[in-house]
């Protein structure tokens, strides 16, 4: 199972908005995000992300995409996490 981390690794950065996160995106990775593609990534797990938004995203809050997304084997669900 995938978890989206995107809020949460906002908020490690300090990043309490999506109006700050779309200045952010702007500033260092020089990608645009229309305000509901913004409020569509932080309401919830998206199910399709291009290359490029990805990529912009990790630029921007200086992550990887393993921060943004974080695996559980569905086995490991099943048994309580164990």
């Amino acid at each position: 199972m995938l978890v989206w981390m995107l809020r949460q690794v906002m908020a490690s950065r300090g990043i309490w908005s999506g109006a700050a996160l779309a200045r952010l995106l702007k500033e260092k990775a020089d990608y645009s995000l229309s305000p509901p593609s913004i409020s569509a990534l932080l309401a919830g797990q998206p199910r399709q992300m291009k290359a490029e938004t990805m990529d912009a995203l990790c630029t921007a809050l200086e992550c990887t995409p393993n921060d943004l997304w974080v695996y559980t084997p569905a086995k490991q669900i099943a048994q309580g996490g164990q």
